[in-house]
């Protein structure tokens, strides 16, 4: 399950009625979360202990929905990260906006040494 953020609805709606215009990112960045993430940026992203967001691309869009098209591979963990639950996508490697939020199917321990590793194809953010 995936969502656009409260930031990206009213871009959308701006962009589209014709308000003003807005431009894709450069490049979009996967944040990781031991809790949800919400619409409003509310949730708690990881920080500490090596972790820090990465460069996420994507294939076309259909059926309703986008598929990464190349693994995500964070850097090893310096101590506990918790158990990795949730994810967002945002605008920028740092700070920036946050443009979508998920959940994964299973969450994963992630402690000091793990690598964590989010397979090609399976972070998926469907139009609702």
């Amino acid at each position: 399950m995936s969502a656009m953020s409260d930031y990206l609805e009213l871009k959308f709606l701006d962009h589209f009625t014709g308000r003003a215009a807005t431009s894709a990112p450069s490049a979009v960045y996967v944040g990781l979360s031991t809790g949800s993430m919400a619409d409003d940026n509310s949730g708690t992203e990881l920080t500490g202990n090596n972790y820090s967001r990465k460069a996420v691309t994507f294939a076309a869009a259909s059926g309703g929905s986008i598929s990464s098209n190349a693994a995500v591979e964070f850097d090893a963990a310096s101590g506990s990260w918790g158990t990795v639950s949730h994810w967002a996508i945002y605008d920028a490697s740092s700070s920036g906006n946050q443009l979508f939020h998920g959940s994964f199917t299973t969450g994963k321990a992630i402690g000091s040494g793990d690598i964590l590793k989010i397979a090609s194809g399976s972070l998926t953010i469907t139009a609702a």
